[in-house]
């Protein structure tokens, strides 16, 4: 394997990382105990139980979060050339948006109360499989003797719709208390995690990144026409069917860890192609920039309106919007031009 070392690549990088641990500092010395960021180091070091046990799982599993959306992202608009793609339109989070609000409502009628099915099988359970699902079902429904990325956005469009319509159909015939905790975990929250959730997800990554960058090569011949990536010896059904898989597992393991934080996956990728000025969505700069993402959103949630919490997907999704409004704009002048 050979890699291309860009200098503004690297400076993104370290600058991000730099960015990043800051952000993870500041959240972790916010709590009913302020600590200053002196305090915060030596509890790391030191193994201080409010530190390590209370608030750096939390603030890891943002990090965390943030770079398997933001790489799954990458993936997906590299496959679709299409920077508006990303996981939702797999059906990833969609189908585990309704694979948990069903599993919460049918275990409230159940069992009086959301306890019985989450019990023994867990929420983030419900999200993993029901993000696999969904993508299944929108790859199945997009092939037709092949996998074309404008098919496949079409296609993960209406499949997002209807799993939409049905999540809020749940979410009205659900018992109150019930539908109001599934609306907490929708709009993509980071509250009360542990290290049990950032295990699945730093696991997730640890398999799924090296594997994305030794396909870089591959990523780099999708952009082009078809014609051109088989001239270049990519096989191309197999290849994107590959890389699918990559982002698709990546994006299930992080919104079945924090719920499915909008916009991530949509804007870093985009944002670390204009830091690095490369021909696609470069994937490790993008992976740190979702982070550095979730974790400013998650510092704006706690502090924007204290002592009230928001969950963070709000805090991304009002980041995002006009970011999306500025993308469709520029696509609206580049295809005038």
């Amino acid at each position: 394997m050979r890699f291309r070392v860009r200098p503004r690549a690297v400076i993104a990088c370290v600058t991000g990382s730099i960015a990043l641990l800051l952000l993870m500092a500041l959240n972790i010395r916010i709590g009913d105990i302020p600590m200053s960021l002196g305090e915060v180091l030596r509890g790391v070091i030191e193994g201080d139980f409010v530190v390590m046990e209370l608030r750096l799982p939390r603030a890891l599993t943002g990090a965390l979060v943030g770079a398997a959306l933001a790489m799954a992202g990458g993936i997906t608009q590299s496959i679709a050339r299409n920077p508006l793609a990303s996981p939702e339109i797999l059906g990833v989070t969609t189908g585990a948006s309704v694979m948990v609000v069903a599993g919460i409502v049918a275990s409230g009628s159940v069992y009086g109360g959301a306890s019985g099915l989450l019990l023994s099988l867990g929420i983030p359970v419900l999200a993993l499989l029901g993000g696999l699902l969904g993508a299944a079902l929108v790859y199945s429904l997009a092939w037709r003797r092949g996998l074309d990325g404008y098919r496949l956005v079409l296609v993960g469009i209406g499949v997002a719709a209807v799993f939409t319509n049905v999540k809020y159909w749940l979410l009205t015939v659900g018992d109150v208390n019930d539908t109001t905790r599934a609306m907490v975990w929708i709009s993509g929250s980071l509250h009360g995690r542990g290290w049990e959730h950032v295990l699945p997800v730093f696991l997730a990554l640890a398999v799924l990144v090296p594997v994305a960058l030794a396909a870089t090569r591959t990523l780099d011949a999708l952009r082009f026409a078809d014609d051109t990536a088989m001239s270049l010896g990519v096989r191309l059904n197999p290849a994107r069917a590959g890389m699918i898989l990559l982002a698709v597992g990546l994006a299930a393991v992080a919104t079945a860890s924090a719920g499915p934080i909008a916009f991530v996956a949509l804007a870093s990728p985009q944002i670390a192609l204009r830091l690095t000025g490369s021909g696609r969505p470069p994937l490790l700069t993008s992976a740190i920039v979702g982070a550095v993402l979730v974790a400013a959103a998650d510092l704006i949630a706690r502090t924007a309106f204290a002592p009230v919490e928001l969950p963070v997907g709000i805090v991304t999704a009002v980041l995002g919007a006009p970011y999306l409004i500025y993308l469709l704009i520029r696509l609206r002048r580049g295809t005038r031009t």
